[in-house]
C-alpha cells in the first residue's frame, strides 16, 4: 500500500502547522560558536542538551 497524499489532501490545520514549521526553520539562526582550542573534533557534543560521546548521550 502506497501513500500518495499530497499537501492538498491535508486538513487546513496540518497545512498551517507545516507552514509554521517551515517558517521557524527559515528564521532559525545557525549557532556561531568560536573554535575550541584543543577540543574534540566533530559536532558539538552538547548539541542535544546532553553530553554525547561515542554516540551515547549522558545526562549529567
Amino acid at each position: 500500500m502506497t501513500d500518495d497524499r499530497t499537501e492538498d489532501d491535508l486538513p487546513p490545520a496540518a497545512r498551517r502547522a507545516l507552514a509554521e514549521a517551515e517558517e521557524r526553520r527559515r528564521m532559525a539562526k545557525a549557532i556561531d560558536l568560536p573554535p575550541e582550542l584543543g577540543g574534540r573534533k566533530g559536532p558539538e557534543p552538547v548539541r542535544y542538551g546532553d553530553w554525547e560521546k561515542k554516540g551515547i548521550a549522558v545526562d549529567f
